[in-house]
């Protein structure tokens, strides 16, 4: 079972990337981030005329996420627990009866913070605060679950070509990274890292100063596994070659393969 994370940046933009790279990777679930359109303009007729379901949390202009699957979830919900006032589209999950057992899957937009020392940074913080509290309450459930998006991360200084030059961003602050540790340390796995330390693991490349070019990325992309799906992990890929089409996201797609209904072997994570 392929499980896949994306931000589009812009679904109307990068329709066309999209569908080309659905055809070719052919996942079962793909979460989008920053789709950046209401649920009511989402091109969902192109995706259904390809054998899509698509589930949709959209905010006009920017944020929003989806779901895209082969077959329909069992359940869906949108929002983040934990704050009724927050009105920004960045968060849904669904459930999928897969043969005898469900998996939870989740499409993050976790907040970018900057500028440091303002209240766009607080509210950074506090939405991975109720991120752990909502974890914790899903990982008591006991079934496979996948939390992915683009978490606005950078977790270590090897998961950025040059990470000195983002000391002073929000991404790596220590509060920023320290609040992922805490995810990871409910018992969550990152699925890239359980599956190679290779240095040079990216999965953005800035639009400015020729960063796809001269390879100067980060890794703010993340797949977290409960102890549940890390058990059935097979692989994970990047999809780099997506940055080099034409009219690209400045993201590119991270895909996790879990053995469900498989007996194969999985990664030790």
């Amino acid at each position: 079972m392929l499980i896949a994370t994306w931000n589009i940046n812009g679904v109307k933009a990068r329709l066309d990337v999209l569908l080309a790279w659905l055809d070719e990777r052919q996942p079962d679930i793909a979460g989008l981030q920053e789709i950046k359109n209401v649920d009511e303009t989402f091109p969902r007729t192109e995706l259904e005329a390809r054998g899509w379901h698509v589930e949709t949390h959209g905010q006009k202009g920017f944020n929003g996420v989806a779901l895209l699957s082969r077959q329909a979830p069992v359940s869906v919900e949108r929002g983040l627990p934990g704050d009724a006032l927050d009105e920004q589209a960045r968060f849904i999950e669904g459930v999928w009866r897969m043969g005898d057992r469900d998996i939870r899957v989740a499409s993050l937009y976790l907040p970018n913070g900057n500028p440091i020392g303002t209240e766009k940074f607080t509210y950074k913080l506090a939405w991975m605060k109720r991120l752990e509290a909502h974890a914790r309450h899903r990982l008591a459930d006991e079934i496979p679950f996948v939390l992915a998006g683009d978490y606005n991360v950078i977790p270590q200084p090897e998961d950025a070509r040059n990470a000195k030059a983002w000391v002073d961003d929000a991404l790596f602050q220590p509060e920023t990274r320290a609040a992922y540790r805490r995810l990871l340390g409910l018992g969550l796995t990152d699925a890239v890292r359980a599956s190679t330390d290779k240095p040079g693991t990216y999965t953005f490349w800035d639009y400015q100063a020729g960063a796809w070019q001269r390879d100067n990325g980060i890794r703010i992309d993340h797949v977290l596994l409960s102890p549940e799906a890390a058990s059935l992990l097979k692989s994970v890929e990047i999809d780099r070659h997506v940055r080099a089409w034409e009219k690209p996201s400045d993201h590119v797609p991270v895909v996790v393969e879990l053995a469900l209904g498989d007996s194969s072997p999985s990664i030790e994570a």
